[in-house]
């Protein structure tokens, strides 16, 4: 339990640091370029500093008094604050709520920051400000703490908004008081289901599986009577790595230690862990650096894409690039782009070609593919086929690092524990691409897969984006 709180405590305090510098940095620039109207007024309001110090606290040496301290002093205390407060730091999912936006949490913000804000400029004397301007800053300020208040906001203006979010329920009334719960009524209902608790692990595995290939889901909400889950269940709904929701009259006991939370409402243990592995703060830095990335990228190939462009036209007409559905993060289906590299209804063809499959599993791959345009097996040898893909990236469906996206068909073959390759953005490149991205063995394509959500952070992913360059042209892993 101290290892969890250090870890959020640090969170906190890096949280509160780059609130800190953040709004320091734009206050004053603010201040100068918009809120006085020439250099002279900031020299006034810092004479009156002066003889506010001299009155008050007349053993305070001069050199620590300018308008900018004061300025990021008063950030720091209104901070201190507002990080006191459990409105600000803490946003409890388990609570009752339905209200799907965050105007009523924008008002409360500004109104603590304008009464906080006027009373010091007027209490410091900081006179001649220029008012419409003021009026402007005082909105400005809450909107960038809203911001940065929870990882939703954030991740809801980065593409993944809370309210795009699904869950499927076991044995959930549907009338029940805790459908209006945050963690409930932000997000769509897939459907509900009946199981019998006598029968409760294989079915409740079985439906959360079949859904689970079917739907995007993010959130799996079970309430039971049980004061006890099969180690099995436990296990399973671990691994899934999903937000779950446990509601019981009883209290429950796990057998497997785990993160989780423990609330008494109305008389029922909720119990809620969320083992999504790229959610929050982690799921922010890796899309900011995925934008960043492929911006850079596109500028960087924009001459090869030309040139591809024009090269496939010449050879085999249009279209250029390709869409082909694609299964993304939590089972999401989206529209993949590559250049075409094979002619035209190719994967119409595959049942044709289907005893020449060298590929195991869900992979399809024939040596010397007869679907491959003439002169074009280059492209696909060094993926460059794949470019086109960083507007996916772009638009949020993939990520530049992640699992290879496969097809819907492909998905339903997959076993219970391989679904979790759902639970992880698609990517570019990955794992198996830096090592053994030639093979057709999908049990290497399994290994990798396990082997890149079980370890996955940040630091992985610049490892592997750094040996994608080198894995491209070698010769040994030459492209899919």
């Amino acid at each position: 339990m101290v290892e969890v709180n250090i870890k959020y405590l640090i969170k906190y305090v890096f949280r509160f640091l780059s609130l800190q510098a953040i709004l320091t940095t734009i206050t004053i620039f603010y201040f100068d370029n918009f809120l006085i109207w020439d250099l002279s007024f900031k020299e006034e309001i810092y004479y009156n500093l002066l003889q506010d110090k001299n009155r008050f606290l007349p053993f305070l040496s001069d050199s620590f008094i300018s308008v900018d301290g004061v300025l990021i002093l008063l950030i720091f205390v209104f901070l201190i604050v507002l990080y006191s407060t459990n409105f600000y730091t803490y946003v409890n999912e388990l609570t009752y709520s339905l209200n799907r936006n965050f105007l009523g949490e924008y008002f409360q913000i500004y109104l603590l920051w304008t009464s906080y804000i006027l009373v010091s400029f007027f209490v410091l004397r900081f006179n001649n400000l220029y008012r419409s301007n003021l009026i402007i800053f005082s909105f400005l300020i809450p909107l960038i703490l809203l911001i940065f208040r929870n990882t939703e906001f954030i991740s809801s203006l980065l593409g993944r908004s809370v309210t795009n979010e699904t869950f499927v329920s076991i044995n959930f009334d549907n009338g029940s008081k805790f459908r209006n719960l945050r963690i409930v009524t932000f997000r769509k209902n897939l459907g509900a289901f009946s199981i019998d608790e006598q029968n409760f692990d294989t079915e409740l595995i079985q439906v959360i599986d079949n859904e689970n290939k079917k739907n995007k889901i993010n959130l799996i909400i079970i309430q039971t009577e049980l004061d006890q889950l099969s180690s099995n269940i436990e296990k399973y709904l671990i691994n899934l790595n999903k937000k779950v929701l446990i509601i019981s009259k009883n209290k429950i006991t796990f057998k497997n230690r785990f993160i989780f939370r423990e609330e008494n409402i109305d008389g029922y243990k909720l119990i809620y862990f969320n083992n999504d592995i790229q959610y929050g703060a982690k799921f922010i830095l890796k899309r900011a650096m995925d934008i960043i990335l492929s911006i850079f990228l596109l500028i960087l190939f924009l001459p090869i894409i030309l040139f591809i462009s024009l090269l496939i036209f010449i050879k085999d007409g249009s279209p250029v690039i390709i869409k082909q559905n694609r299964v993304g993060l939590h089972g999401d289906q989206f529209k993949m782009y590559k250049f075409r590299t094979m002619k035209n209804n190719s994967h119409e063809l595959r049942d044709d070609l289907s005893n020449l499959n060298q590929g195991e599993g869900p992979l399809f791959k024939i040596q010397n593919d007869p679907r491959i345009i003439r002169g074009l097996s280059f492209i696909r040898s060094y993926s460059l086929d794949e470019i086109p893909q960083l507007i996916n990236v772009l638009n949020g469906q993939m990520s530049i690092v992640g699992p290879r996206p496969l097809f819907d068909d492909d998905t339903k073959t997959f076993d219970t524990q391989y679904m979790r390759r759902l639970n992880v953005m698609p990517g570019i490149t990955g794992l198996l691409q830096i090592n053994e991205r030639n093979t057709s063995d999908f049990s290497i394509w399994y290994k990798y897969d396990l082997e890149y959500i079980e370890n996955w952070s940040l630091f992985l992913d610049l490892q592997i984006i750094l040996k994608t360059p080198f894995a491209m042209f070698s010769k040994k892993i030459k492209g899919l």
